[in-house]
């Protein structure tokens, strides 16, 4: 049996909770996208929130390469892509690089890029949602083909490839392991498993 976009996003949906917001229970990673562009518009808005999150040192050392479906720069990025995530992937109308300067301005080793490189990506994922739009975010792509192509700096070291866009029916997907990934019930450990008053110690948070 298939299911539409509404049943799955409602599966797929946490348990609201008192005084948190729906944007982070709503949330979920899709991977079938529908053949629909997202607007410039709406790409400056994603933009914009990743250039308010915080970094160390205020050093902001992310820098995305952004790839509209229809450009070289996503084919370059899709290319790259491993795995399944070849089979699905490619569809999305923007695939995202995200890249941060691991050499702090002093030329010394920045300890927190991938820290701050991950904030900024948690601030593009949440603007999407609020826009309506679904992100994935994938580790499985060829780091050293990518960087080539796209001509990055050695001293840039990488975080995830992101497909954003609309989301489409699981049906959509290009096979039955895919599908079935889509419409899995989305999980997460309980909070006494990562909320320690000290280690190995749950926190009281009742």
């Amino acid at each position: 049996m298939t299911m539409s976009t509404e049943e799955v996003n409602n599966l797929k949906h946490a348990p609201a909770l008192e005084g948190v917001l729906p944007l982070f229970l709503d949330r979920w990673s899709s991977r079938a996208f529908a053949d629909r562009d997202v607007s410039r518009a709406d790409l400056k808005r994603i933009f914009e929130a990743a250039r308010w999150a915080p970094s160390s040192g205020n050093a902001q050392p992310w820098r995305f390469i952004v790839g509209v479906k229809g450009s070289e720069t996503h084919a370059k990025i899709a290319w790259a892509l491993a795995g399944f995530n070849k089979d699905w992937a490619p569809k999305a109308p923007v695939l995202i690089l995200g890249t941060t300067n691991a050499v702090n301005s002093r030329g010394a080793a920045n300890a927190y890029a991938m820290y701050d490189l991950g904030a900024a990506a948690v601030c593009i994922t949440l603007q999407a949602e609020a826009l309506g739009l679904v992100t994935h975010q994938m580790g499985g792509f060829d780091r050293e083909a990518v960087r080539k192509e796209l001509g990055i700096p050695e001293s840039y070291v990488f975080g995830s490839v992101m497909a954003l866009g609309y989301q489409d029916e699981p049906a959509a997907l290009a096979n039955d392991d895919l599908i079935s990934r889509e419409t899995a019930p989305r999980t997460r450990k309980p909070l006494s498993e990562i909320a320690y008053s000290a280690w190995d110690q749950p926190a009281v948070l009742d």
